[in-house]
């Protein structure tokens, strides 16, 4: 058995190789049965949400262009935030993952869309699908865990830097979606290996400022010139929508991977990893966040992060679906299945993020070597 958590406890020490194929066999036959399943009323609902971010992303503008009046400005600031949450969250984030790709649309594929977002969409898929969706939570392969910049786990060795990460993180937060494209850039990496000279880093920094300049003309020079005399108040508009996303959608995410019982793992753990392993990282390594349908679609069914993590390329409107049978099978087998509103998992998570840019209390207590008695099936609200 490959899978050994950084932790003292071991979630996992009362199943055998055998139970964990069980599992991932039936979590098979659950993604095999929605792939099976879709079809038309899935296009329409991925189309109907395109079409009102759309409409409400154009009205909202149409109204900054009075936004002289403080009625006008806070109706379409708050428009335009939600509309740009919609278009990250439960559009791009979605198309961008291939989930959509089956209808063989050219307008609603991962090959063809470009968000909202100063990160291009193709490198964005290659530091999120490919590496952050391969190495869910390890430690030194997941970028997605503490973003570099923040320690996510006691066994870490503590430096005074890290009594800075609540004012990183908060930094972070608010513009997130430039820390998501230096993230992206491995611009920190890059940079402390002296690989930012070379062509192939030059070329993506080169992409990632075009992109910027497109996204801060439009934002910042083309709309609020079009606003008239409303020029600086659609200006401030604008900004403040582009904060209230960012620190959305930072929220969302932290709530995903960074909550109190959300496993870290080893990059040890996973040589040699089976696909059932696989996906007992993504199990362990996860947390959803409770709610109303809206909450859902505001976060782009990233409330349902333990199943997006399992079927990162499902249609999103199935994870609601779905979640009552993975949550099922983590009762079946022993397995914590965290989740909890989202006021008290952001609570949680930077409560984490306070408690680790301080040193240790004391040593970490040993790595388990052996066995233990089976836990009770466990839920953990949070």
């Amino acid at each position: 058995m490959t899978v050994i958590q950084k932790k003292a406890h071991n979630p996992i020490a009362h199943l055998t190789a055998e139970d964990i194929e069980t599992l991932g066999k039936e979590l098979d036959a659950i993604r095999d049965r929605v792939i099976a399943s879709r079809g038309e009323s899935d296009a329409a609902y991925i189309r109907k949400v395109i079409s009102v971010q759309r409409r409400l992303e154009l009205g909202s503008r149409a109204v900054l262009l009075f936004s002289l009046f403080p009625p006008a400005w806070v109706a379409g600031t708050a428009g335009l935030a939600v509309a740009k949450i919609l278009e990250n969250m439960e559009i791009g984030h979605n198309v961008l993952h291939g989930q959509w790709d089956w209808m063989r649309d050219p307008k609603i594929h991962s090959t063809t869309w470009e968000w909202d977002h100063v990160s291009p969409a193709e490198q964005w898929k290659h530091s999120h699908n490919e590496l952050h969706h391969t190495y869910t939570n390890v430690i030194g392969k997941d970028n997605d865990l503490g973003y570099g910049i923040m320690r996510v786990d006691e066994d870490q060795r503590w430096h005074p830097f890290h009594l800075g990460q609540p004012l990183w993180n908060f930094v972070n937060a608010c513009f997130f979606e430039y820390g998501i494209a230096a993230y992206d850039l491995e611009l920190g990496r890059n940079l402390r290996k002296g690989r930012h000279k070379a062509p192939e880093f030059r070329a993506r920094a080169r992409a990632v400022g075009r992109k910027i300049r497109r996204q801060f003309l439009k934002d910042y020079i083309i709309h609020p010139l079009l606003s008239g005399p409303s020029f600086l108040s659609t200006l401030a508009a604008t900004f403040t929508a582009n904060l209230i996303r960012n620190l959305w959608s930072h929220s969302v995410i932290m709530c995903g991977h960074f909550p109190e019982g959300v496993e870290t793992f080893e990059r040890r753990s996973i040589q040699g990893e089976t696909r059932g392993e696989w996906y007992v990282r993504q199990m362990l390594g996860s947390a959803n966040i409770s709610g109303s349908k809206l909450m859902h679609i505001m976060t782009g069914n990233l409330s349902f992060q333990i199943e997006h993590h399992l079927f990162p390329d499902l249609p999103s409107n199935r994870y609601q679906e779905i979640a009552p049978e993975v949550r099922a099978l983590f009762a079946k087998y022993g397995l914590t299945y965290t989740v909890g509103p989202l006021p008290k998992q952001v609570a949680s998570a930077w409560w984490k993020v306070i408690r680790l840019s301080l040193p240790n209390r004391s040593t970490p207590a040993p790595r388990p070597t052996g066995d233990r008695p089976a836990p009770t099936p466990a839920l953990v609200e949070v």
